[in-house]
């Protein structure tokens, strides 16, 4: 979960949504409110599955570890592969745009030719 959250394009999207949503919440004044109970809410069902869950997940130890370490050599294969994970999302979008442009224009000489 970790490696995830550390590639570029998951933290870039994780912070672009955070950024929005705290807007957002300071812009409506209801919406606050309502996002407010539902975090809280969110963090008593957290706390609550945590408790419950840790003596299972103790026991489970020695396989989440094998399984962490088989994912994080896929991951790792992932990002040779696809190196689009470590660009910002803003980079993603810019580089979509100018690709989406460029094809058109040529599109459009194409067809005027």
């Amino acid at each position: 979960v970790n490696q995830v959250a550390n590639l570029t394009l998951v933290s870039s999207a994780c912070d672009t949504v955070s950024t929005v949503y705290a807007s957002t919440k300071e812009s409506h004044p209801y919406i606050k409110s309502v996002c407010d109970a539902a975090e809280k809410g969110v963090r008593s069902v957290t706390e609550a599955a945590a408790s419950c869950v840790q003596p299972v997940l103790t026991s489970l130890e020695p396989h989440v570890a094998a399984a962490s370490e088989y994912a994080s050599k896929g991951l790792d294969k992932l990002g040779e592969k696809l190196p689009l994970l470590q660009k910002p999302v803003e980079q993603i979008i810019s580089d979509t745009k100018d690709l989406v442009s460029t094809r058109v224009a040529d599109a459009k000489g194409a067809v005027s030719s």
